[in-house]
Formats: C-alpha cells, sequence, structure tokens
C-alpha cells in the first residue's frame, strides 16, 4: 500500500504506520464521519477549561465550585445539553467571559461538554474543585495558551477527541531555563523562596 511504513519496536514487534493522506480523509465523509478542528476564543488575561459533565444540574454545581475557590473570580460558563431541549446553559459574572464561553460552547457543539473561562485566578485555583463536581466526567485541559479542540461529528452527533494546547516543543530546557522556572514559581507566589 502506497504510503504505509513498517517500524519495528525495540522490542523486535513490527507494525504498520498508516498516513493521514487525503484519501484517508476523504473516506471519513463516506463513512458517515468526519473531524473538525476548533479554534477557541480566549479573552485577554483570562484562562479556559473544557470539559465534560453529565447533566443539567452542572451549570449551577461548576459556578458555585468556581465562586467558592476564589472569591472576587470573574468567570463565564457554558454547557451544551445532550438531550431535551439541547440548549447552551450559561452563567457567569461577566459578560465578556460569558458571551465567550458560550460562543465557545457553540462552536464545539458537542453534548454535555461544558467551557468555563476565568479571570482573576488561575485553573490550578479550581481544577480540584472541578473535579469533585460529581456531574464531571473529565477535563479536556486548562490553559491560557491558544486553543483549538479536535471534534468528531457522526451522524447522532458530534463529541470531543482531545485538544492542541500552545504549540509544539522545540527544545530540552537547559540549565538556565531550570533557572528562570524555579525564579518565575516564587516570583508568582506558587513556591516559597
Amino acid at each position: 500500500m502506497k504510503g504505509v511504513e513498517k517500524l519495528c519496536s525495540p522490542e523486535g514487534n513490527s507494525f504498520l504506520v498508516l498516513p493521514l493522506t487525503p484519501p484517508l480523509m476523504s473516506a471519513q465523509a463516506s463513512a458517515g464521519w468526519k473531524i473538525e478542528v476548533v479554534e477557541m476564543v480566549i479573552p485577554p488575561k483570562a484562562n479556559i477549561i473544557v470539559g465534560q459533565t453529565h447533566f443539567i444540574k452542572s451549570v449551577e454545581d461548576i459556578a458555585e465550585a468556581v465562586v467558592n475557590s476564589v472569591p472576587g473570580v470573574k468567570f463565564g460558563l457554558a454547557f451544551n445539553e445532550a438531550s431535551g431541549d439541547r440548549l447552551i446553559r450559561f452563567d457567569g459574572n461577566d459578560e465578556e467571559l460569558v458571551r465567550a464561553a458560550i460562543e465557545n460552547a457553540r462552536r464545539i457543539g458537542a453534548g454535555h461538554v461544558f467551557v468555563l473561562l476565568i479571570r482573576d485566578a488561575w485553573p490550578i485555583n479550581v481544577l480540584n474543585q472541578l473535579k469533585a463536581v460529581p456531574e464531571v466526567a473529565r477535563l479536556f485541559c486548562a490553559t491560557a495558551n491558544p486553543l483549538q479542540v479536535v471534534v468528531i461529528e457522526t451522524n447522532q452527533g458530534r463529541g470531543v477527541l482531545g485538544v492542541v494546547d500552545g504549540f509544539t516543543v522545540v527544545g530540552i530546557e537547559g540549565e538556565e531555563d531550570k533557572r528562570k522556572r524555579v525564579e518565575f514559581l516564587r516570583r508568582i507566589g506558587y513556591k516559597r523562596a
């Protein structure tokens, strides 16, 4: 087969690597599914958290988890229903973040996905509380980097396959990079001097 590589693992096991070429991509449409890369909107000085949950009550529970974690946090939250009315449900205390969360949820379009945008707090301040919300099934990412969500669409609906968070790695940290990392964490108060 053209473009197929046969590779061997260090243990001597062989396997085939199939390239994702245009013929394979066009097979997606005829098979009744397609994959889309969806760009997320992240307002200035905000972080985004994308996750999956399973119940309409999630909107109120996630909002409570956020405001109980960091007094004064600004947030916008949107949740895509997967059945029933199939609406984008939302909450928040910052109009810009609410609008962006709704737009991101609309772009993803997958049922039971939620998008949370926060400002005046870091994801590290809310992640454990989000994980403790009974309805939350998983978190895909938490970042301030440019973010793309990889979405599959079938004849039933849409789902999240994963995310592209930031950019490709270009090297390995050296001693100077380590020193800068250590200093940065202490400067922003996440490690003691």
